[in-house]
């Protein structure tokens, strides 16, 4: 008798919850239009009453001896835990490994050798709402005659930097001496976001997304760019995309590796349940079934194992940050068990965490060496907080499509599936969708070729057809 109305009593729960869902997402409808441009003041203290100085100056990485004695002090009194056996990185990064990075810092990584790495590009900052805006700007070496640049905005992450684009930038620059069309050549900027390495950190509390893309549009106009393209993944993706909806009429086209939605309705939902069975009917191709499902476990289990980093940034980012800034061993294992990860969720079970395969350690210190000289770990973490505090789903520019022309490269291995017609649902103009031969998350860095490519060919399609002139 209990078991009976227990289970009636459930079921009418379900029923509830269900039928509370479904009437929510009914009502919550994707809204066309624009954000407005965030006008912010990030600098210490009041605004001050002058005009902004808009001067633009040119910047090199440059680094002391006391930097490198103190880096090397504290990597020689380093304490390191015994791992538990046979576990590889499935409980974050493994100390046996960390040992080997540690010591490879110390005795071979040459850091004043990548600092002239570092510098090979232009780099400029300028001030824009209070804080110093970190660049890189480089210019194509040649181009043919009655040819011109295209400029594209290029936008990192986290646990990422500018240094991602690196190895991406020549082959944009300057496609021909690397095998790809030259139909289309750029001029590629790659901003640091405020509080990632030598961008400043803002001094006050909300900075998110959309004062990123605030600052990045001023950073675009005061460089006498009208029209132009950006690219993103990870937090670049959710940055250009603010900025294509603060500026459509600005922007040609949107290219992005990563495509997460935010914002889930009724179709999501129904997609989840029944898409494994009926990919027809949601418009799911055998890639997106492959990807996505089951997807109790490459979906749910996948962000729940992956997350707990997000919940600690986006609720109490200093209290950790603390630790990690004071510890380059520490900022090492935080940050290079994302490069292991989210680039083949695989490399867990491996006790270099399979590291080695896609990156070399001189890259991969290079990117780390970024936050420990700036100093900028906890700042970086913060944008987890402003972002997220307010709750998922609950910003204005999460309820918002986006119109400009888009390209999205989906690379097989990127934490979280995002299938082609949910993406189509936020971005409503969707010129090119590529599932990519390989890669995962950071694939600047990773397949720079591919990625590379996959740009190039969004934007034949863009010009051959003007499609940013059409409505």
């Amino acid at each position: 008798e209990f078991c009976s109305s227990f289970a009636g009593i459930m079921l009418i729960e379900v029923f509830l919850v269900l039928g509370t869902v479904i009437i929510y997402f009914l009502l919550s409808k994707k809204k066309e239009g624009t954000i407005p441009f965030k006008e912010g003041w990030w600098g210490r203290g009041q605004k001050p009453d002058t005009e902004e100085d808009t001067t633009i100056w040119p910047f090199k990485v440059e680094t002391t001896e006391e930097e490198l004695s103190d880096l090397f002090r504290r990597l020689d009194q380093a304490r390191f835990t015994e791992p538990l056996e046979n576990s590889c990185f499935h409980y974050g990064t493994n100390s046996v490994y960390l040992r080997k990075v540690v010591s490879y810092w110390k005795n071979q990584f040459n850091w004043k050798k990548q600092v002239e790495v570092l510098n090979k590009y232009p780099q400029f900052k300028t001030k824009i709402q209070g804080i110093d805006i970190h660049f890189v700007h480089v210019k194509p070496p040649h181009l043919r005659e009655g040819q011109s640049a295209k400029p594209l905005l290029m936008v990192h992450g986290w646990p990422g930097s500018f240094y991602e684009f690196y190895k991406i930038i020549p082959l944009l620059t300057d496609p021909a001496s690397h095998g790809l069309s030259d139909e289309h050549v750029f001029e590629v900027i790659c901003p640091s976001i405020p509080g990632y390495g030598f961008s400043e950190a803002p001094h006050k509390k909300d900075f998110d997304s959309v004062s990123a893309a605030s600052i990045f549009y001023e950073l675009m106009v005061r460089l006498g760019f009208k029209l132009f393209y950006a690219q993103g993944g990870d937090w670049g993706w959710l940055i250009c995309t603010n900025l294509a909806q603060i500026a459509p009429n600005h922007m040609k086209g949107l290219h992005l590796n990563l495509a997460s939605v935010t914002k889930m309705g009724l179709f999501h939902l129904l997609s989840i349940l029944l898409g494994r069975y009926l990919p027809g009917l949601f418009s799911f191709q055998d890639e997106d079934v492959r990807r996505m499902f089951p997807f109790l476990k490459k979906g749910l289990y996948r962000i729940l194992l992956e997350s707990g980093y997000a919940h600690i940034q986006a609720t109490k980012p200093d209290t950790v940050g603390c630790g990690l800034n004071d510890s380059p061993v520490g900022l090492a294992a935080y940050i290079l068990e994302k490069f292991s990860t989210w680039t083949d969720l695989e490399f867990r079970n491996l006790e270099d965490g399979g590291l080695g395969r896609k990156f070399n350690l001189d890259d991969l210190l290079t990117n780390i060496m970024i936050y420990w000289v700036s100093g900028s770990i906890v700042s970086s973490m913060r944008f987890y907080k402003e972002n997220l505090q307010k709750g998922i789903g609950t910003q204005k520019h999460e309820r918002l499509t986006v119109q400009v022309p888009t390209g999205i490269a989906s690379f097989p291995n990127e934490v979280m599936h995002t299938p082609q017609a949910w993406a189509q649902k936020k971005y409503t103009n969707i010129v090119s969708f590529h599932f990519m031969p390989r890669g995962g998350h950071f694939a600047a860095l990773e397949e720079p070729e591919l990625l590379a490519e996959d740009i190039l060919q969004f934007v034949g399609k863009v010009e051959k057809e003007q499609l940013w002139r059409k409505e």
